[in-house]
């Protein structure tokens, strides 16, 4: 299954590469696809950033094509989730499918229990970068 190119901010793939050493996230069935999903990203600084990527701490209008249903969610590192309504945890399959992609992006992303996933990103709210927030 081909997936479409990402790209990752540089402190935030070292960010995930610290949490995923961690005992209690590298276990995590999501943690093996989102360190394949950081080999293959092209890495940029958050300085050069395009503004059309879902980073972490941006906030992603989504579809899901499987059931179209519409969400608005920000990204963000499992002990920042406190609001499952308005957050998504980049180590949830959903959150780590999304990160590096850019508006109007699809890709289709394994669930657990043998089922998968096919998102799109819709809009951008707000990215970091974009808001000369590097250091979040």
């Amino acid at each position: 299954m081909s997936r479409p190119t990402i790209i990752i901010n540089e402190l935030d793939a070292e960010r995930i590469d610290r949490l995923l050493e961690k005992a209690e996230f590298a276990s995590l069935p999501v943690a093996d696809a989102l360190n394949e999903e950081l080999d293959r990203a092209q890495m940029c600084s958050p300085e050069t950033m395009p503004h059309d990527v879902v980073t972490m701490n941006s906030q992603v209008r989504f579809r899901n094509l499987s059931t179209g249903e519409e969400l608005i969610r920000t990204l963000v590192y499992p002990s920042q989730m406190t609001d499952s309504s308005a957050q998504l945890s980049v180590l949830a399959p959903v959150g780590a499918a999304l990160l590096g992609l850019r508006t109007g992006d699809t890709i289709n992303w394994a669930l657990p229990g043998g089922t998968s996933t096919h998102l799109e990103v819709l809009e951008l709210l707000y990215q970091p970068e974009a808001a000369g927030d590097y250091l979040r």
